[in-house]
């Protein structure tokens, strides 16, 4: 009797820990692919300000970051890109400081654009009108719930 009360109180103590711990990791996340295909803005007056290739960091990641002028908005986009898939992904435009930097993002030296909307594929991101596109310096992919630089690309 004792040992079965003994397993099942020990049940009932690891099964939420168990659950808790996917909730912070999502492994899952790992093997998944997001892939998005967004066109290009077209204007008829795009001007690129800024561009670079991206480089793993602490995942592989692969594309091309371009900033351009459009129709007065400024547009970041990432093409032909691949990263590592994960939970609470961002994007983040460097500003005075390297994409690679991690220590200038801990120092809060970005512009967060949200969630990256893949893990692959092309994709475009609106920067805040706050944004001076000239001061963009790089971008980085960010793992916000552990603080982890998964891939930036320098301009």
């Amino acid at each position: 009797m004792k040992k079965s009360f003994n397993r099942l109180y020990l049940l009932f103590a690891v099964v939420p820990v168990i659950i808790v711990l996917w909730a912070l990791f999502r492994p899952e996340a790992l093997f998944v692919n997001r892939a998005v295909s967004e066109t290009a803005i077209a204007a008829s007056s795009s001007k690129p300000i800024a561009s670079g290739s991206f480089s793993g960091i602490s995942h592989q990641t692969k594309g091309d970051a371009t900033v351009t002028e459009t129709d007065g908005k400024s547009v970041l986009r990432l093409s032909n890109f691949s990263t590592s898939n994960g939970p609470d992904v961002h994007v983040y435009v460097t500003l005075g400081a390297k994409g690679s930097d991690s220590d200038a993002i801990n120092a809060g030296k970005f512009v967060d654009l949200g969630i990256i909307k893949g893990n692959v594929g092309d994709q475009n991101y609106v920067l805040p009108a706050s944004v001076n596109a000239a001061d963009v310096k790089g971008v980085s992919i960010w793992c916000k719930r552990f603080g982890v630089n998964f891939g930036a690309a320098d301009f």
